[in-house]
């Protein structure tokens, strides 16, 4: 897919105040680490992560993706009235039926004009619904998108933890939990539009185009659904997910850069661990040096992950006027997205 026309007009994110760490958990699975002689530690050490964020108790995934929607407005030099398409594009949803969009849609104040909907695709959703964006400005059904994503990863870190210490598991049965201990949760939105209506002065960050490949026969390999009334719950097959991901990464990457060449001035990938981003760019033979993560301390935040680390890597600098950039997304299903920015 490739676009002419469609711009990144304001990136911004919204992080929840509370952070929980690795340590903490460790703490509350004291009575399991003793029963089956588990070390200390072995959290961070094995994925790098430090801490992630958690939204206060009875938080909304609209509520976290309406303040990421309010902070991209706040950035923008259009207004809130100009928004023609708004999609929530998380995993996490308020419930199944109305759409989070409804809910976040009135919390931001976005106009009654403005078609609304959910965009659901594991960790690749955010990154999906700005190809959709971006398809619908290209053929000047609109001109001024808001994609946002809202996700709330602390009901699944609470339902595991439960799981954990008062379910009977060894140490074969506590593998497909372990992923749900890195998910912290986090809120990202952009306002995507079509150049020409860009304000006077504003850069234009220029989405340029993308490649996609699936691999559903994985799709086994990491689900997810809800858990009673308020909880979530997690299986993932870690080590199979990782080498079948890699190889559609490998994949996606050969694609991707047949249409798009292979010099990037930053690479930006999904944000799910030190051992996922090491085997990644080892497999596609790319330059540590060229990443920007946040996962140290922020998690994997779902569809949260890759888009707020670019807004990070735009506001420390690390990604700067002019620059070219690869997005590297990947989510669960399997399915591959990399898009190319020209920023």
């Amino acid at each position: 897919m490739r676009f002419q026309h469609t711009v990144i007009e304001a990136l911004a994110t919204a992080l929840p105040p509370e952070t929980l760490s690795s340590a903490e958990i460790e703490l509350r699975l004291a009575p399991l680490y003793q029963r089956l002689r588990l070390p200390e530690g072995r959290l961070e050490l094995m994925t790098g992560i430090r801490e992630r964020r958690v939204w206060p108790a009875g938080t909304r995934p609209s509520d976290a993706s309406a303040a990421a929607g309010r902070a991209a407005l706040a950035r923008s030099g259009l207004k809130a009235e100009q928004v023609e398409l708004f999609i929530h594009a998380a995993v996490c949803r308020d419930m199944l039926e109305p759409a989070t969009a409804s809910f976040a849609h009135r919390k931001i104040g976005l106009p009654k004009t403005a078609q609304i909907f959910d965009l659901s695709n594991a960790c690749l959703g955010w990154l999906n619904a700005l190809t959709v964006a971006a398809g619908l400005i290209e053929s000047g059904q609109i001109q001024c998108a808001l994609v946002c994503s809202g996700e709330n990863g602390g009901p699944l870190v609470e339902q595991t933890l439960k799981t954990l210490l008062e379910a009977p598991l060894d140490r074969n049965g506590i593998k497909p939990f372990f992923a749900n201990l890195t998910i912290g949760s986090g809120a990202v939105a952009a306002v995507v539009c079509h150049q020409s209506i860009l304000p006077a002065g504003a850069r234009a960050h220029r989405l340029r185009g993308g490649v996609a490949r699936a691999a559903t026969a994985h799709s086994e390999l990491c689900q997810g659904d809800t858990h009673g009334a308020d909880a979530l719950a997690m299986q993932t097959d870690s080590e199979a997910l990782l080498v079948a991901g890699i190889e559609l990464a490998r994949e996606t990457w050969s694609a991707f850069t047949t249409e798009f060449g292979g010099e990037f001035d930053r690479t930006i990938c999904h944000q799910v661990g030190s051992t996922h981003r090491r085997k990644l760019y080892e497999a596609l033979g790319l330059d540590l040096a060229k990443d920007f993560s946040t996962f140290e301390t922020l998690g994997n935040t779902g569809s949260v992950a890759l888009p707020a680390t670019l807004a990070g890597a735009v506001d420390a600098g690390a990604v700067k006027p002019g620059d070219r950039v690869a997005l590297l997304g990947i989510g669960s299903g399997l399915n591959s997205l990399m898009l190319a920015l020209d920023w």
